[in-house]
């Protein structure tokens, strides 16, 4: 019996919400505003390569989410729509999947027609620039390359309209 139970989907579920929980409470706090940061170069989904040099003098929005988060699935019409209407003002944008593997990513963002630049967070990556506590996750980093704006949760979307305030 308890051979079964332990193989059961069930009980991995249970071990995937314990280890997430566990990372989630290791995350660190959102960066302080008016904080510099900077993000190392990733390969988008798409397969073309978001390079932090060229965003430099821009403001940058980074979104963390997941394809399983409801949060997330309330907020990214938002995202999606303030992407398409400020990018030609220079936006650029970051969101960043922390889905267990890139392909449900892919496969939602597909599904819903966003057109945001996205990428798979890896392990490797979220090393080099962890994901604050909280999801979604939205950052947003002024033209001068200070923090505008640090929110975790969700936003709603007069919340996400009012950015294209501070591009």
């Amino acid at each position: 019996m308890a051979t079964a139970l332990a193989a059961s989907p069930l009980v991995n579920t249970i071990a995937q919400t314990q280890s997430a929980a566990a990372l989630e409470a290791k995350a660190p706090p959102l960066p302080k505003l008016g904080s510099a940061f900077k993000l190392p170069r990733i390969t988008l989904l798409d397969g073309s390569v978001f390079d932090p040099a060229k965003a430099e003098g821009q403001p940058l929005l980074v979104y963390w989410w997941a394809s399983t988060c409801p949060f997330c699935a309330l907020q990214s019409p938002s995202m999606d729509k303030l992407w398409r209407s400020q990018k030609s003002r220079g936006l650029q944008m970051l969101a960043l999947s922390i889905d267990v593997k890139p392909e449900p990513a892919v496969a939602y963002l597909k599904a819903k027609g966003y057109s945001f630049p996205a990428a798979w967070a890896s392990p490797e990556w979220r090393s080099a620039f962890p994901k604050p506590q909280g999801l979604p996750v939205t950052l947003l980093r002024g033209r001068d390359g200070r923090l505008q704006l640090a929110e975790k949760g969700q936003l709603f979307a007069e919340d996400v309209d009012a950015i294209a305030d501070l591009i």
